[in-house]
């Protein structure tokens, strides 16, 4: 998602005022990068991986766990023995994540095209699990779940933070804005920035997976949690609703990135990826639970891009345009819409929201 170096976020309304400015000259660079390097050949194949860990709490007393909301230390931690090391594929790097109970760990360098690269991964994985289970607490553990099944049920942080529903960052009703990352200001501007651009908080509505002992139609009371009446007006019947960015930010998984040998096998890769990326994901479905409710899905991805979804009720189809200039089908971090090598392009069968302007300025700079 781009380099994270330290500084001060805009908030939406500075955001707001320079939003032209930053996509038209976004655009120029991003054309003055392509034709310096659009003609490129013979890159080597360069890929690698991300995965994300949870810092969970076991108590074994009460027999129960917490999210530990020590991230920003054991990466500090991490970070500073990682200096002490050579930058090499079989060496570990540590990065900030969403929230203040994960660590993401990657190869300190990436992998190369070589067969023998693939004897490497496995064991740089368990070392990162072990660099990081070094640094915990007895009772602590790193775990890789995608979902933690109690995210946003009752104390779920340890040390406990309570959610603030009238004001702070997020405004949930279940998610405590303690739990997003101390270490960079990016998160929670992102969290406060979306919640003002849309004008409302996020909602995220799950399919409640229905058995006997389901009420129908499943409606909570919202009002227990100290709701103004938004949140039930965001929330559907037979839904688990959640209302934060950090019910899908806070979530982990794993990322893999690669460098092809030119342009048009990236593009080829891409549209190779668009196929099989839904087969990956079915496959390794795990997220069966969402706060603490069974879920009728198994995946993630409907989650996460719900709660980063920044659209206003105009660009949702919900009200006529007026402050807002296109009607937009789907959050922003979503599924693509089209493919993008000459092979796949016949495939393409989606209108798109286009802005006129901004393509005649791709097309004429080739």
């Amino acid at each position: 998602m781009g380099l994270l170096s330290e500084g001060t976020a805009l908030n939406w309304e500075e955001t707001k005022a320079q939003a032209d400015h930053v996509r038209k000259h976004g655009i120029k660079q991003f054309l003055s990068q392509y034709k310096k390097l659009a003609g490129r050949q013979k890159d080597i194949l360069y890929w690698g991986d991300e995965v994300e860990y949870q810092l969970v709490k076991f108590d074994p007393k009460k027999k129960k766990t917490y999210l530990s909301l020590r991230g920003s230390e054991v990466l500090a931690r991490l970070r500073k023995k990682g200096l002490e090391k050579p930058e090499t594929a079989a060496s570990t790097s540590w990065h900030v994540e969403y929230a203040e109970y994960m660590v993401e760990g990657t190869p300190g360098a990436p992998y190369g095209g070589l067969i023998a690269h693939f004897n490497v991964v496995e064991a740089n994985m368990a070392l990162r699990r072990q660099e990081i289970a070094a640094e915990l607490e007895k009772d602590e553990v790193p775990l890789s779940e995608t979902v933690y099944p109690l995210l946003g049920v009752g104390e779920f942080t340890m040390p406990p933070a309570k959610p603030t529903p009238v004001d702070g960052v997020s405004c949930s009703l279940f998610f405590p804005d303690e739990a997003i990352t101390q270490s960079h200001p990016r998160f929670q501007t992102l969290t406060r920035n979306i919640r003002h651009r849309r004008k409302e908080k996020v909602a995220i509505n799950v399919p409640i997976y229905k058995d006997v002992n389901t009420p129908s139609p499943f409606v909570e009371d919202l009002s227990a949690y100290g709701d103004d009446g938004s949140s039930a007006a965001a929330a559907l019947p037979d839904h688990i609703y959640m209302d934060a960015m950090g019910f899908g930010m806070g979530n982990s998984c794993l990322q893999v990135t690669f460098q092809a040998c030119n342009l048009d096998e990236a593009k080829t890769l891409y549209d190779q990826l668009a196929g099989m990326c839904p087969i990956m994901l079915a496959l390794s479905a795990s997220s069966p639970i969402f706060r603490g409710y069974l879920g009728d899905i198994d995946t993630r991805w409907p989650v996460i891009a719900a709660s980063v979804d920044d659209r206003t009720r105009e660009e949702r189809g919900l009200e006529p345009l007026k402050e807002n200039r296109y009607r937009i089908h789907k959050s922003r971090y979503d599924s693509i819409d089209s493919y993008i090598s000459p092979l796949g392009k016949c495939y393409n069968d989606i209108d798109l929201t286009l802005d006129e302007e901004l393509c005649k300025t791709l097309i004429d700079g080739g």
